[in-house]
């Protein structure tokens, strides 16, 4: 007999799995089963074409940007080297260029070199 949790909405133990789900009988409540739960928390981190991104990577900008704070924009084949990933978030990475210090930029406009 598999261990099938209480519903944490209203803490009765007449509960069931629906596919990748758990579903409570009393209350309706639905939840995600552990295996769905972990393969969320494991996201990858990747370039506009597809590439996976990790820490210490170069990637390229892809197109002209402006940068909030400084009056330098960063400029299409801008390299960024020795990229890090920031926790949490798929969508962003922290580097720095030649000419400004501590960026932040969305992964949708670089690609990796």
């Amino acid at each position: 007999m598999s261990a099938i949790p209480p519903c944490p909405q209203c803490t009765l133990e007449n509960t069931y799995p629906d596919g990748d789900n758990f579903v409570c009988a009393d209350c309706g409540y639905e939840w995600p089963s552990a295996p769905a739960a972990a393969a969320e928390t494991a996201a990858v981190v990747r370039d506009s074409n597809g590439n996976p991104l990790a820490d210490g990577d170069t990637v390229v900008v892809i197109k002209d940007l402006k940068v909030k704070g400084s009056s330098i924009p960063l400029k299409q084949g801008t390299v960024i080297r020795n990229i890090r990933l920031v926790e949490d978030d798929a969508e962003h990475i922290e580097g720095h260029s030649d000419k400004i210090k501590g960026l932040v930029l969305k992964t949708c406009f670089l690609r990796k070199a």
